[in-house]
């Protein structure tokens, strides 16, 4: 073999070799994240009741959500968190809260950045039920609309 064909053949081979390598990790690459952006999981074990009055409404992120609803909830002398919904979805439903409103919540209690804090399922506000997750623990929103 003449030496211009070695330096064709390895020109090609240098060119081929990235390409294939690059092709064969575009699929990965190229994957969506989960649809909820790495959110906390829902655990039916550790479902449970709780009541209080909402002590402080805030705004934060979770997961790829940075319009996540946070009720601080206290219980006597006792506080907690509450994860309820994106914002949007809040919005949409005419939900609101305020601070006083007496509630029952429904929800999974899991650790976040080792804090408990209750994903909450179904909340109940006077003579209003709301339904945020389904019996699996589901959101009932779409997570990249948050609505």
């Amino acid at each position: 073999m003449s030496l211009g064909r070695k330096h064709a053949k390895l020109r090609k081979l240098s060119f081929e070799i990235p390409a294939f390598l690059f092709l064969s990790l575009l699929p990965a690459f190229c994957q969506q994240p989960g649809r909820d952006g790495g959110a906390p999981k829902y655990d039916q074990k550790t479902e449970s009741k709780a009541k209080g009055v909402v002590d402080e409404i805030k705004t934060f992120t979770l997961g790829s959500r940075k319009d996540f609803i946070q009720l601080i909830v206290k219980d006597g002398d006792e506080k907690f968190q509450a994860y309820v919904c994106p914002k949007p979805f809040e919005d949409e439903m005419g939900i609101s809260f305020n601070k006083g409103d007496e509630i029952t919540l429904t929800g999974s209690k899991i650790k976040q950045q080792d804090v408990e804090v209750v994903l909450v399922r179904e909340l109940v506000k006077g003579t209003d039920t709301f339904v945020f997750r389904d019996s699996k623990g589901n959101p009932v929103w779409d997570w990249r609309t948050g609505k």
